[in-house]
């Protein structure tokens, strides 16, 4: 099992900047991969950004040259630094891991841009 524990969400303004946490816990030594995933009201749960075991990241097309994924394996702790924050980035955020076939979420984490 593994714990995945979120901070950093809350209100800020357009062009504006919030930078996200996740540290887990529990079986962390099999983690493979790491990443991000958000879900605004009435739509789909979608992937922001990840990281893998060995350091590479993917990026949503729609976060690219904004957001950056980061991570610490020593304290097992992901980031999302984002900058330049639009009202469309308005969304629940979720934390994900990858252990094998297995998939763990942390509970999220509320991100809002006030236009």
């Amino acid at each position: 099992q593994v714990q995945l524990v979120e901070s950093g969400g809350g209100l800020v303004q357009a062009g504006g900047s919030l930078r996200l946490s996740c540290a887990a816990s529990g079986n962390t030594l099999y983690i493979r991969s790491m990443g991000w995933y958000r879900q605004a009201p009435g739509k789909q749960r979608e992937l922001v950004a990840t990281i893998r075991s060995y350091g590479t990241s993917d990026y949503a097309d729609s976060v690219k040259g904004r957001f950056t994924i980061s991570r610490d394996n020593a304290k097992n702790t992901v980031y999302l630094q984002m900058n330049g924050l639009k009202p469309e980035d308005t969304a629940v955020y979720y934390c994900n891991a990858g252990i094998g076939a297995q998939t763990y979420w942390g509970q999220g984490t509320q991100v809002t841009v006030s236009s």
